[in-house]
């Protein structure tokens, strides 16, 4: 159990309110499972390695904060199908992120998974900033001017 110090004023920011919702591992990789076409409970919980308590809890807090949505499959019994959400098909870029830094700082040799491009190459993303196409870590600063710069 981590104690926060009574005079502790975290700073509040999207990364810490996103970490809320799927910063622990079963939540990812169930989303992981899911930009793979895997649906079926049994299934996502086999790829996982999740216990079926901790994985039940995790797409449930997923499906309360709109990331997934459960489809009926099956009327008798009554059986369910997880499917990402428009929201939960934008943390694709989240995975991928982290996908590449860990190929590059954990993985020795060849990475386990290689993405391959719709151009025919393997993926090498690199994260922009929309409106002059430089890379997303130089010159990102604040506008609060609480003296953040960079990442």
């Amino acid at each position: 159990m981590e104690f926060m110090p009574r005079d502790a004023r975290p700073r509040e920011c999207s990364i810490a309110m996103t970490l809320d919702v799927v910063g622990e591992r079963w939540s990812l990789l169930a989303i992981r499972e899911l930009f793979h076409g895997v649906r079926r409970f049994d299934q996502i919980a086999s790829n996982t390695g999740a216990s079926r308590d901790i994985l039940t809890t995790r797409l449930r807090k997923l499906e309360d904060h709109g990331i997934i949505e459960r489809r009926p499959y099956s009327d008798r019994p009554v059986r369910y199908e997880y499917h990402l959400t428009e929201a939960g098909n934008e943390l694709g870029d989240v995975l991928i992120s982290l996908l590449k830094w860990g190929d590059r700082h954990l993985v020795d040799g060849d990475p386990p998974v290689r993405w391959q491009h719709s151009c025919g190459e393997f993926l090498d993303p690199v994260m922009v900033c929309r409106a002059c196409g430089e890379p997303a870590r130089q010159g990102a600063h604040s506008p609060s001017g609480r003296g953040v710069t960079g990442f």
